[in-house]
């Protein structure tokens, strides 16, 4: 692995009286796909929220090499999270715009780039992402597998270091999840950023992940490779990741 690209140091979160994070310890190294998994409820999405600095910890720090996220400047902040992308589970698409539109709007939002240099960017990458001949189309008229390649070429308009993944498979049968799981992974290796995965989909997300965390009960469970995890004799790991659930295991 390589070095952590951020770190999570005894982090708590809770809404109102429910504690949904109570001391998480993670790192998350630059260039690798880190995989988050858990059962429903636990936190997996506020962690997301909490990496891009959409929701803000109680307690402890996230670091971004050797900078607390809580005590950088406004200027800081808003660089790093130029840094970043998110592509949703429900993809957000924008249904009254084109596919073109779609993709250009993080570049007419957040750039000073001129009319043509966006139209060049967004056909480089509808041609990366194989959106042939849907520049005109609008998602209602796209499949299942084209509106997540369409949420994915938004999400890499920017170029960005890093791409967070909330359950990017939801509502896909197991042939579409494959293809989406090959396409993360396919580009992820091509372009080289860091990528944080929330998903349900195990083992099959395993393939794609360098890294597995495990969340339970407000804390980390299990961080390692997907081999390890595996092997690992925490029979709370393995009845989870065997999809076997007990009396109380099911929210």
């Amino acid at each position: 692995m390589s070095e952590p690209l951020i770190r999570f140091r005894n982090i708590r979160k809770s809404f109102d009286s429910q504690r949904v994070l109570d001391g998480i310890n993670l790192a998350i190294e630059q260039g690798v796909v880190t995989t988050v998994i858990g059962r429903s409820g636990v936190g997996k999405s506020v962690l997301l929220k909490l990496v891009v600095g959409l929701l803000v910890p109680d307690e402890g720090e996230i670091l971004y090499g050797d900078k607390n996220l809580l005590e950088m400047s406004g200027k800081e902040r808003r660089s790093l999270k130029r840094k970043f992308s998110y592509m949703f589970q429900n993809t957000a698409l924008f249904d009254s715009m084109t596919v073109f539109g779609n993709i250009a709007l993080p570049l007419e939002e957040k750039t000073k780039l001129s009319g043509e240099a966006i139209r060049e960017k967004v056909l480089e990458k509808m041609r990366l992402l194989e959106l042939y001949d849907a520049e005109d189309k609008y998602p209602a008229q796209l499949s299942g597998g084209m509106r997540k390649r369409l949420a994915l070429a938004r999400a890499l308009i920017t170029d960005p270091e890093i791409i967070l993944f909330d359950e990017p498979t939801t509502g896909l049968d197991p042939v579409r999840k494959a293809a989406v799981h090959n396409m993360i992974a396919r580009y992820q290796r091509e372009l080289g950023f860091t990528a944080v995965v929330v998903s349900h989909d195990i083992p099959d997300v395993f393939a794609i992940s360098q890294k597995v965390a495990m969340l339970e009960n407000g804390k980390i469970l299990f961080e390692g490779t997907h081999a390890e995890i595996e092997n690992c004799p925490d029979l709370v790991v393995q009845r989870f990741i065997r999809g076997e659930e007990g009396p109380g295991d099911s929210d």
